[in-house]
């Protein structure tokens, strides 16, 4: 028996990508089922970096103090050398918030602990995971998708408009859809563990071996646990022991430090290191989303970040298409986000052999702040400019004060999901009006008093020019407005599902 329409959207998968894609419809009132095959939810490690870009997503989610209290900065990393010597430096290069930027560097929060704010945050949205159900089987036709699920409970068939598979790097959504998936395996193979252990302080990263790959052992204390993250390569073949002994055998044979002792393990994994990227995103109403998609080294801290920033992405997609948008602006989720995946896999491979030749270093690329979508369709260029922000590039922040005297930051009017219209307030054309387009002033005569001048130095709009943010923080449009400008204001607006113009739509 079908269920109809049980759901727009069926997510697979509930870790940190179908986490944020799940409150991403939650909070645009999206019905939505996200099912996890595991009867508990993950309690490892794993992804434990949160780049600067992803902490600004989180702060749109409300999330982020949340992950700064459960978390903290990266410690020093501290290398002993084999003659007993000690060398202390940062992983990144030094990098200072700045008005357009606020956050600088990556936090540590360990994945289990980032993935349980992001239930509780969709929880208070009115969602919910369930777990021990798994997607068996599907087919699409051009209405929706039927799905057919197992659980304790029995087996159940489902209609829902679209799915997403955010169901790891050996996707069944993937395979069933026959989506190639190429890329290499890198020749490594390693462990990764959470650990307590006795004998290493939690003021540093321990790193033996630098330079000495196949004996390197990377010891991190785990923000906001009492727990240590062992990282360190294992021969490519044979059995692995992570018993709390064998990885105690481990660090003191390749380390000589009889004084550290292992207590207990309760998180562990051997995995092959390998960099791949599927050829595809999007088949019919079926999309794939985070390791799904794309899988890579964990050097860089990468990957949780490019899964989180691609549910990011599709979320606002969804919901407007369900709302009435074009169909093709779903189109655009893989023609934005597969090139972002593409450089990243290159980013990371490139790191670990910089790793493995003992050279590693972080620079600004690791943020993510860079990543915009400078070719996508949706960035339009509607009025020629002089200023070196463009269509397609993440909208900066800046410190501003309300009309009223209160400050504020820009970010403070993005955050939601509406789009957002910045205007120049000597501009004398009227704006649109919208339902779901929040429009600005920016001027003595407007809502938002550019105090400080970092709107300006931000954005350098001209005057009566306009800049039109996205939901996702990235610049969809510049324009100025006036007859033909304002009629192509309108389409732009139309095409991505910007509600029609209204009588009090704020």
């Amino acid at each position: 028996m079908t269920t109809d329409c049980a759901a727009d959207v069926l997510i697979c998968g509930a870790g940190a990508a179908g986490l944020t894609l799940a409150i991403e419809l939650a909070r645009r009132g999206v019905s939505f089922r996200l099912i996890e095959r595991m009867e508990k939810p993950f309690h490892g490690s794993r992804g434990k970096g949160i780049q600067p870009r992803t902490q600004e997503i989180f702060e749109d989610l409300g999330i982020l103090d949340r992950l700064v209290a459960s978390g903290g900065p990266y410690p020093p990393m501290r290398v002993y050398g084999a003659d007993g010597s000690r060398l202390e430096k940062d992983l990144s290069e030094g990098a200072e918030p700045s008005p357009a930027e606020p956050y600088h560097v990556a936090l540590m929060v360990p994945q289990f602990l980032t993935e349980r704010i992001m239930r509780e945050r969709l929880a208070e949205l009115g969602g919910h995971v369930e777990f021990g159900c798994e997607l068996v089987g599907f087919e699409q036709d051009e209405k929706g998708v039927i799905a057919r699920l197992a659980s304790s409970a029995g087996q159940e068939t489902i209609r829902c408009r679209y799915l997403a598979g955010a169901d790891g790097g050996r996707s069944f959504v993937r395979e069933t859809l026959g989506v190639e998936f190429p890329g290499k395996t890198l020749g490594v193979r390693a462990i990764v563990a959470d650990i307590a252990l006795t004998g290493l302080g939690r003021d540093v990263w321990h790193q033996f071996n630098e330079g000495d790959f196949e004996r390197m052992v990377a010891i991190c204390p785990l923000a906001g646990t009492g727990l240590f993250q062992l990282q360190s390569p294992v021969p490519a073949e044979g059995e692995v022991d992570l018993s709390a002994q064998g990885i105690g055998r481990l660090i003191a044979h390749r380390t000589g430090c009889r004084d550290v002792q292992v207590q207990s393990v309760a998180w562990a994994s051997a995995y092959v290191m390998n960099a791949r990227l599927a050829g595809r995103y999007r088949v019919g109403r079926v999309f794939l989303v985070g390791d799904a998609a794309h899988i890579h080294p964990p050097t860089g801290g990468q990957g949780l970040n490019t899964s989180v920033q691609d549910a990011y992405n599709l979320g606002w997609k969804l919901s407007a298409v369900l709302g009435g948008a074009d169909n093709e602006l779903l189109d655009t989720y893989e023609a934005e986000r597969r090139p972002v995946a593409e450089a990243m896999l290159g980013l990371s491979t490139r790191l670990l052999d910089a790793q493995m030749q003992g050279r590693m270093q972080r620079g600004r690329e690791v943020r993510q702040l860079d990543i915009g979508y400078p070719d996508s369709p949706l960035s339009r260029q509607l009025v020629e400019r002089n200023g070196s922000l463009r269509s397609g590039a993440r909208a900066p922040d800046a410190p501003i004060l309300g009309a009223a005297g209160q400050p504020s930051r820009l970010f403070q009017l993005f955050k939601g999901t509406h789009w957002t219209l910045l205007m120049d307030a000597a501009g004398t054309e009227p704006p649109p009006r919208r339902p779901g387009l929040h429009v600005h002033r920016i001027g003595p005569c407007g809502d938002v008093i550019d105090a400080w001048g970092c709107v300006r130095d931000a954005f350098e709009l001209a005057p009566g020019e306009c800049v039109l943010i996205r939901p996702d923080g990235y610049i969809g449009a510049f324009v100025t407005l006036g007859g033909e400008r304002t009629r192509k204001l309108a389409r732009y607006l139309g095409h991505v599902g910007v509600g029609r113009p209204g009588e009090d739509p704020q």
